[in-house]
């Protein structure tokens, strides 16, 4: 598979945009991105912006809306989430979104699904956050009812958390088998074996090439326990590269990135990062996101699209 890019939208941040015209920012963005070269744009499931990328009281769209709309305003591109958290939304509601998206989409969406983590919002907005055991079990169960309704005319399921009885999910999606799925997240007691046996994409953070390389081992693990090749599920990341342009802009660039992470990230004009971008492709790394809460415009989009290009995406 040649590799791809992703241009993730965390940041609605437009102190020079009036809330009327936030939409029309973050459909410049998408096609810029679509225009350089890009194989993905994605959101946040987030009702409150999170730590990392701003405060707490800056702007935040509802994803799958955003979703919704960008169907009709791009047309290359998937679309999905970076990753919906899977105590917001039946995940019985879920899959008829993710449907719907594809339809709207003709056939660009895929499903990003996690155990969530976020108790600000879940306490603002009167959800259940139970203790990360529980939130596992029912990522597992809803992606149990997900796949189901996607490949199945009557699907019933009854699990601890969850439960459908024949539902119904027409019209079917009109990707075969509906919208890949992601599940994100690289913890190795539980999420690495739920992506063993739901997931057709992983996406992690960059911690490292031998780090990653481990949580790579681990879910091959996973797969040979249940009979499955793990070649059959895609490897994506947060990239660990930066696109800058100048040696002025790395200082605050990398102010972007958290801390724990800057270690791992080169930064640099893109024929300075590609070299460090192709051990991950040698170890079977594919996709690769990038934040718009550090391209802001147009014209640093596209300077990312050069290294795809370098590195022969």
């Amino acid at each position: 598979m040649r590799p791809w890019f992703g241009l993730h939208l965390p940041d609605y941040s437009f102190p020079d945009t009036p809330p009327a015209a936030l939409f029309d920012r973050v459909v410049e963005q998408a096609r810029a991105a679509e225009e350089a070269g890009f194989s993905l744009v994605s959101v946040m499931d987030h009702l409150y912006q999170i730590r990392g990328v701003g405060e707490v009281t800056d702007p935040m769209l509802e994803g799958w809306s955003v979703l919704a709309a960008l169907s009709r305003e791009t047309t290359t591109v998937r679309l999905g989430t970076v990753v919906t958290g899977v105590t917001y939304r039946n995940p019985a509601l879920l899959a008829k979104m993710a449907t719907t998206l594809d339809v709207l989409s003709g056939g660009r969406a895929i499903l990003g699904l996690g155990a969530a983590w976020n108790d600000v919002e879940h306490i603002a907005y009167g959800f259940d956050f139970p203790p990360v055991r529980e939130r596992m079990d029912r990522l597992d169960e809803a992606l149990t009812i997900i796949r189901a309704m996607f490949r199945e005319d009557r699907p019933s399921f009854s699990g601890r958390h969850y439960r459908i009885e024949e539902a119904l999910n027409i019209p079917r999606p009109i990707q075969p088998g509906g919208p890949r799925v992601m599940v994100g997240g690289g913890g190795e007691q539980r999420t690495l074996k739920i992506a063993a046996t739901h997931a057709d994409m992983t996406h992690w953070f960059p911690l490292g090439l031998d780090a990653l390389q481990h949580k790579t081992e681990v879910l091959a693990g996973y797969c040979e326990a249940i009979g499955r090749d793990p070649a059959t599920i895609e490897r994506t990341m947060a990239a660990p590269v930066v696109v800058t342009t100048s040696e002025a802009e790395i200082q605050a660039v990398l102010e972007r990135v958290p801390p724990e992470r800057r270690p791992f990230v080169a930064v640099g004009p893109p024929e300075q990062v590609v070299d460090r971008i192709r051990p991950y492709l040698d170890a079977g790394f594919t996709g690769f996101t990038f934040n718009n809460s550090i391209y802001r415009t147009p014209e640093s989009i596209a300077r990312v699209g050069e290294l795809l290009r370098l590195i022969g995406g």
